[in-house]
């Protein structure tokens, strides 16, 4: 018998070796992610039940204490053997030899170095937050706890392992300077450290994602991914790669070509606010646009929505910021059109770019969801209250802002590439976080990305006192009611953190604290620059500061010593917001470590909580309670009414984050051939 062979004119093209990075790249971006369905649903809802009755806290401060107990061992012993202690653990995660003993060694190290390099020892408390984070957990450390501390213990251990790890916070000021800060623990314990920053070119963000430990925050991670994806082109999972290999339609990837190296461990600061209040918006990358006819078309459209009534032609729904043309807003709209060429034709075009102009002029407020600044649209975020200069609205909504506003109007760019972050962030091999509010979303960590919630006590007991909320009949007598409580901390020495929902309201606060001769500072959006200068110094003796959201996440309030004496820092918070947990990242800038503090929450009937959230029956009940001669309603009732508002935005925006979900299956399973999201 003989054997057959191949023609020797035949030839099968040979794999070519892939780079490490570029295989751990594309092997997480083919990862499937999709919710589950079904019967998965169901047992998946049903495991959620009994997450939180698993005792983790008390697991990891049981951990916590060993691994203290465990460091005193390591007190005496010299640099030089405590370098080699570092040597032989980095070479055992490295090989991912280590047993959780192992772990609590590595805790134990970490911790005495970062006593002798930086000062600081780890509490009990910070080493049982970094044993949940090490665990895969999101972790609740109250505000003031020293979660950037916390983050370095874990943060070691996946850099010792080799493949990176991305401690993701929410600006650059705070990447930045937590890596600085960090930077010498890090280099004694064998690692290195960068930081990425907006304006930093390929080269230096691929030598910044080749370091052990690299900050950066959400936005610039999610956005060079993008980018990565886009140089991919069709090699968008290790798979195709090896087949377009095969076949000899590969384009020759390298390492060198991306600036990622993969997508293996995260450590989320401010969790809460990045994996959820940030999840309902996903992040685009795009391309320039010149259509001139479409830049025209919207402010034609604008001139068109002026011409219509609300209630007879568009109806408004406040709570989920749409705008629907009636039947006869329909047919108004087409008798405007009449005789306008090109995209007026259509009709579903022409009403698209009417309610977008609609929007533009009635949901979105200058000095709340926008600023203008040099002549552009500058977007605001609404939790942090920080400018997004880099962003632009979808689908023609900045330009319609923009028409509103009178400025230039910029061409619509096109769609390059898009990924929600709650399907980037399911990507990692390994994902944690941390935050001083995440009790309140303990469900939907689980549900939407398989993590339990651990809530780590205090270091010291808290000690900040909350007084009833105050409810007026209307915006005036609040801020009235505010300034004068204003004054009277001041005059007893105090210091005062005004929190406030909107740049409009914190300038509007301001103007009428300068009537009445109180000095202060204002931070918003607008009056940025020196944001952790004017943060650090809000607890000095009479101090009033008069902020957005954006105050106080990341920076310290310093208190000096006659400040304690007095009572401590006195926050006062002028409306209720959408998400409670925003509501206590505010509270939380006072009473930390076991420094006195005190709160105080002043709100109104018009309210946008109210306005937008609260029932309608109830708020026409309540108008009928006889106010007090300062405008006050004093009923139980009253106060109610906001935390039964605050309760439907929290389950309103829940149903929004999942409807991004659902269109991130649509878009997989309907446009895979198009890269799976982008």
């Amino acid at each position: 018998m003989t054997s057959a062979s191949l023609p020797t004119s035949q030839t099968v093209s040979q794999p070519q070796p892939i780079p490490s990075g570029l295989w751990r790249t594309l092997s997480r971006s083919g990862v499937s992610v999709k919710q589950p369905t079904g019967v998965d649903a169901f047992w998946h809802g049903l495991v959620g039940y009994f997450v939180p009755l698993w005792p983790r806290r008390s697991i990891h401060m049981r951990r916590a204490r060993r691994i203290a107990e465990l460091s005193k061992k390591y007190v005496n012993l010299s640099d030089a053997r405590m370098n080699e202690e570092v040597a032989s653990l980095r070479e055992l995660f490295c090989r991912e030899r280590e047993k959780k003993s192992d772990v609590d060694r590595a805790f134990a190290v970490v911790r005495e170095l970062a006593k002798r390099e930086l000062g600081m020892e780890p509490y009990v408390v910070q080493l049982a937050a970094a044993s949940a984070i090490e665990a895969g957990c999101i972790t609740e450390l109250a505000t003031g706890e020293g979660k950037t501390l916390v983050a370095t213990l874990p943060a070691a251990i996946a850099g010792w392992r080799g493949r990176g790890c991305h401690v993701v916070t929410v600006n650059d000021y705070l990447a930045q300077r937590d890596a600085q800060w960090m930077a010498p623990l890090y280099k004694r314990c064998g690692l290195s450290v960068a930081a990425v920053q907006g304006e930093m070119k390929n080269n230096e963000r691929r030598s910044a994602y080749l370091a052990d430990v690299t900050y950066c925050t959400n936005k610039e991670v999610t956005a060079d991914f993008l980018r990565d994806r886009l140089v991919m082109g069709a090699s968008k999972t290790l798979a195709s790669e090896l087949v377009r290999q095969v076949t000899g339609l590969s384009r020759g990837l390298t390492g060198g070509q991306l600036v990622m190296r993969g997508l293996e461990c995260a450590i989320v600061d401010e969790a809460d606010s990045i994996l959820i209040d940030e999840a309902v918006t996903p992040l685009i990358i795009s391309g320039g646009g010149t259509n001139k006819e479409q830049s025209d078309a919207f402010g034609v459209a604008a001139e068109l929505a002026r011409q219509l009534e609300r209630g007879k032609h568009y109806k408004v729904d406040f709570k989920y910021r749409e705008i629907e043309l009636t039947n006869a807003g329909r047919e108004t709209v087409h008798g405007l059109c009449e005789g306008k060429a090109g995209l007026w034709q259509g009709a579903r075009r022409r009403e698209e770019l009417v309610r977008q102009a609609l929007s533009a002029l009635i949901l979105f407020e200058r000095d709340r969801q926008y600023v203008v600044q040099e002549g552009k649209i500058v977007i605001v975020d609404e939790y942090t209250g920080r400018v997004m200069p880099d962003r632009t609205w979808r689908d023609g909504l900045h330009q319609a802002v923009e028409v509103k506003e009178g400025v230039e109007v910029n061409a619509p760019k096109d769609t390059l590439a898009r990924v929600s972050f709650q399907r980037f962030f399911r990507m990692y091999r390994k994902l944690a976080g941390m935050t001083g509010t995440a009790a309140e979303a303990w469900r939907e960590f689980w549900q939407v990305y398989d993590l339990p919630v651990v809530t780590i006590p205090t270091h010291r007991p808290c000690v900040r006192s909350y007084n009833k909320d105050r409810v007026f009949v209307d915006a005036q007598t609040k801020w009235h009611a505010v300034a004068q409580e204003v004054r009277k901390v001041h005059e007893a020495q105090r210091p005062v953190l005004v929190g406030t929902r909107s740049v409009a309201q914190s300038e509007q606060l301001s103007r009428l604290l300068t009537e009445q001769g109180l000095s202060h500072q204002v931070l918003n959006a607008v009056h940025h620059e020196k944001e952790a200068q004017v943060v650090a110094e809000a607890g000095q003796p009479g101090r009033v500061t008069v902020a957005t959201n954006m105050a106080g996440r990341g920076t310290d309030i310093k208190l000096a010593k006659s400040v304690n004496e007095a009572g401590g820092l006195h926050v006062i918070a002028c409306e209720r917001h959408d998400s409670g947990r925003v509501d206590r990242q505010l509270f939380g800038r006072c009473a930390r470590q076991g420094d006195p503090g005190s709160v105080s929450v002043y709100v109104s009937l018009d309210d946008e909580l109210v306005v937008r959230y609260a029932w309608q029956w109830l708020k026409w009940m309540l108008g009928r309670i006889k106010a007090d001669d300062a405008g006050e309603l004093r009923s139980p009732s009253a106060r109610r009414l906001f935390h039964a508002a605050q309760r439907r935005a929290s389950r309103i925006s829940l149903r929004q984050r999942k409807s991004v979900l659902k269109h991130d299956d649509w878009l997989e399973e309907y446009l895979g051939f198009a890269g799976r999201e982008d």
